[in-house]
């Protein structure tokens, strides 16, 4: 397979992703951003402004590992937040950012991180094979200086290196994997999680 096929079928993924993930209700109007590493280290990325529940392959981009547009094409703003953690980590080749209700929610009740414990769907995520687990998401401030917050990212994954995902206050989730399935994976299960704890709390009937 060549780089021109590589990319289209990275990009093919993040189509179909973006479908299923819409299809959920979970990135409304324009919201989100989804992307794929390719074998040479460029990132195939998703446009900024489009809907993900309605991506063409020409929606697609593609960026080299600084976050720099090789196609001419405009990536979202966001998209530093992405190539800082394909830089860290070097077996993530995927990462989701969708606008989940559950996780905007849960950044409202919890504040500086949400802990999910002894629960069977915890499995879903990858390494993990008991329910006797325990997975801490944190919760970082909103801030339109991308930079900024993707220093504090930083500066958290510094400390704790075994993490699954992310959310940003009144914003929105970001989680990873191997692959495009494994993180669609761990973002349906996420989602499920945080729903159950919302429920605990209250805050949902």
């Amino acid at each position: 397979m060549n780089d021109n096929d590589t990319f289209i079928d990275a990009a093919q993924q993040l189509v179909d992703a973006g479908r299923f993930i819409d299809s959920k209700g979970w990135v409304p109007a324009t919201s989100g951003n989804f992307s794929a590493r390719l074998p040479d280290g460029n990132i195939a990325i998703t446009v900024s402004g489009k809907h993900k529940g309605r991506l063409q392959l020409d929606d697609i981009m593609l960026i080299d590992a600084d976050a720099n547009s090789l196609d001419g094409k405009n990536p979202s703003a966001e998209t530093v937040l992405h190539t800082s953690l394909y830089k860290r980590f070097p077996n993530i080749q995927s990462i989701l950012h969708p606008h989940l209700l559950n996780a905007t929610l849960v950044s409202r009740i919890f504040k500086s991180e949400i802990v999910l414990e002894d629960y069977e769907l915890l499995k879903a995520l990858a390494g993990i094979t008991t329910h006797e687990s325990r997975v801490v998401v944190p919760i970082f401030a909103n801030d339109q200086n991308i930079p900024r917050l993707a220093e504090q990212v930083e500066q958290y994954f510094d400390k704790h290196a075994d993490c699954y995902a992310y959310i940003i206050a009144g914003h929105g989730l970001y989680t990873w994997g191997t692959s495009v399935q494994e993180a669609l994976r761990h973002l349906e299960a996420l989602d499920f999680l945080f729903d159950c704890e919302l429920r605990l709390h209250g805050v949902k009937n």
